[in-house]
């Protein structure tokens, strides 16, 4: 199973919907996918789509899936590399209004250059992300948190 989520942005990411779609039409895909489709409209016949899920049931399709696709928040990204799932991420653009900057393409740049993820910047390159997505190894998580923290603290103890 695949799962395909798109965040709780307040748009929709219907670009990425629409492109999951189209390649399960091209034979691309060919797993089940469920859709967390957050604030959009979109519906499928060839997939699973809620708008949202509760946490636990969230965690259990990721935990559950072969796949994840999501866009770029670092939340949905550290989320399924936690669970150790290959994960394809693409970044909502602001050009396509999708959000009010381009900060998700630095995002998937740095995890992507961390050997976290298979980045899909263009989605014309997603027949290609699916391929490298079948033997893609992550590299194991390794939160950050304790040396931001003490980076903090430093900083406040020196002031």
């Amino acid at each position: 199973m695949i799962f395909v989520t798109v965040g709780t942005q307040d748009v929709n990411f219907d670009r990425l919907l629409k492109e999951v779609e189209k390649q399960i039409k091209k034979g691309n895909i060919k797993d089940e996918v469920v859709v967390q489709s957050g604030n959009s409209n979109f519906t499928s016949k060839l997939m699973k789509v809620e708008k949202f899920y509760l946490p636990e049931e969230f965690n259990k399709l990721i935990r559950m899936s072969s796949l994840v696709i999501t866009h770029g928040g670092v939340g949905s990204i550290i989320d399924a590399i936690n669970k150790k799932k290959t994960v394809i991420a693409v970044p909502r653009l602001k050009k396509y209004k999708e959000a009010t900057n381009d900060h998700q393409l630095q995002i998937i740049k740095e995890f992507s250059n961390m050997g976290y993820i298979i980045p899909l910047i263009n989605l014309k390159d997603f027949p290609n992300a699916l391929k490298d997505a079948e033997i893609f190894k992550p590299k194991k998580y390794k939160s950050n948190t304790e040396n931001m923290v003490k980076l903090i603290e430093d900083f406040i103890d020196s002031n």
